[in-house]
């Protein structure tokens, strides 16, 4: 959390310092109608490459357009609670994520867990969701492979197809095969799907920078992404029902817009792209690191479909069972009494196993409570694996425990007692600042709006009344014991 508020900061500054050069001016931006508009594209958005409408199948339009309704229709978009700037908002957009079973993506401090795709054909008794559900994820999987086998074909090509001209511009826009460095095209494996109603949001902000209009999403670079891995973006504008149109031909002014910049930079003009609904782009090689990128509110209602090749080296359930795995390796139950003991009181091996405590506790457990029951009310597929990192998390508590008392073991050996106490110290403290930032979090003004349903639940929790655990939720005493321990030694 420390280096997350120090990026912030560090972004805040660099903010301000770009509002201040410009004095209240305007940086230009330009749109398809605008002279110069391909020719600012190719020399400095080369990586931005367009895929129109008609370029993609009709009957995969058909089929992506019904699973977005129907994931809207069952309910299973949120507006998620975020940290930004050390407190918490409300996305302006509705967003769900799919991906493989077990994956997860983290953005602005919350870790979402993916609706898996569906697509080994599970019959119903073994489906975590009805069919309904799992036909509409399969059916963004199949887009979700669209895309990767149309990246790949493009890089193996070594330049764009015809079909990338920008709208309005003569010829195509052009991407040197020698500046993309990755020797093979990644696989998209996650999609954040996005859903906004303009007409229901009250208070959208103003691109601050070039006039660009509305904001559905603010600047930013997407997260949490492999080095220089590209990104498929599917957009699909609701009918207009009060019947200003169709949504499949908006006119600029009413139409979503992507709106593209240099990373902290005021000379290079902005580009503003219009979308049509069923329209798709890529960001390729370096542009998510270079640029930044904006979504612009149009006249309907919207949805996205943002296919990402995420680093999921730290993602995956498979990831955190196995860090469970290593932790609990220095935990041994006797198979007769029953008694637990640890295996090894190293410092090394105590730090690694606390800060796997602390990993699964705040990064896993707190995160997936905090966005209430919402999961479990369409998908069980997270609740069994939730319940065994719980368990998993419980026999941690009893190993720092265990740590502790040998800390306070007056028998054993006051260098080994102090090098305990150390490690415990550090981990202790961390572990109460982050369970009080949840606790607050969970108690926020903010997460009292919502429906009980979708409310944070500061789990795990117990208190005085509770069954009891080896160690309080507060830890403060605790703390103060192991301080005086030390002071002593």
């Amino acid at each position: 959390m420390k280096r997350s508020g120090d990026s912030e900061r560090k972004k805040k500054r660099k903010r301000q310092k770009l509002l201040q050069e410009l004095g209240g001016q305007r940086i230009p931006f330009l749109s398809p109608s605008d002279p110069g508009f391909q020719e600012l594209w190719e020399s400095s958005y080369t990586g931005l490459a367009l895929r129109p409408a008609d370029s993609l199948p009709a009957a995969l339009h058909d089929r992506v357009r019904a699973a977005l309704h129907a994931l809207q229709r069952r309910g299973c978009l949120f507006r998620d609670l975020v940290r930004i700037r050390g407190r918490d908002v409300f996305t302006a957009v509705s967003r769900s994520l799919l991906g493989g079973p077990g994956d997860t993506y983290r953005y602005l401090g919350t870790r979402l867990f993916a609706l898996p795709w569906h697509n080994d054909g599970q019959e119903d008794g073994e489906a975590c969701c009805d069919r309904e559900l799992r036909e509409a994820c399969r059916a963004l999987w199949e887009l979700n492979e669209y895309f990767c086998e149309d990246v790949e074909r493009r890089e193996a090509a070594g330049q764009p197809e015809a079909d990338e001209d920008p709208p309005g511009g003569q010829g195509s826009s052009k991407t040197d095969a020698s500046e993309a460095t990755p020797a093979e095209a990644p696989r998209f494996n996650i999609t954040l799907l996005n859903y906004m109603d303009p007409a229901a949001m009250n208070d959208l902000k103003e691109e601050p920078y070039y006039g660009m209009g509305k904001m559905a999403v603010s600047w930013h670079h997407d997260e949490n992404l492999v080095p220089l891995s590209p990104v498929a973006v599917y957009n699909y504008s609701c009918p207009d029902e009060k019947g200003g149109g169709s949504g499949d031909g908006e006119v600029d002014g009413a139409s979503w817009r992507v709106g593209l910049k240099v990373a902290w930079d005021i000379h290079t003009p902005g580009l503003a792209l219009p979308l049509q609904s069923g329209d798709c782009y890529y960001m390729r090689d370096d542009l998510n690191r270079t640029h930044q990128h904006c979504v612009l509110a149009g006249g309907t209602a919207r949805f996205s479909s943002t296919h990402r090749v995420a680093e999921c080296s730290t993602g995956t359930l498979d990831y955190i069972q196995r860090r469970c795995q290593e932790a609990l390796e220095n935990l041994h139950t006797d198979p007769d009494t029953g008694t637990k003991t640890l295996q090894s009181l190293q410092p090394s091996t105590l730090q690694l196993s606390e800060e796997i405590h602390n990993e699964v506790e705040f990064e896993w457990l707190r995160q997936y409570w905090f966005q209430g029951r919402r999961c479990a009310r369409f998908c069980s597929w997270w609740s069994k694996p939730m319940e065994q990192l719980e368990e998993s998390w419980a026999q941690m508590e009893s190993m720092t425990q265990l740590a502790l008392a040998a800390a306070e073991d007056e028998g054993s050996a006051e260098d080994r007692r102090r090098e305990v106490a150390e490690t415990l110290l550090t981990a202790l403290t961390d572990r109460q600042e982050q369970r009080q930032t949840w606790r607050d979090r969970c108690q926020s003004s903010l997460a009292q709006t919502l429906p009980p349903e979708e409310a944070p639940v500061n789990r795990p929790y117990w208190g005085e009344d509770d069954p009891p655990r080896p160690l309080p939720f507060d830890l403060t005493d605790i703390i103060s014991r192991v301080e005086s321990l030390l002071w002593r030694l």
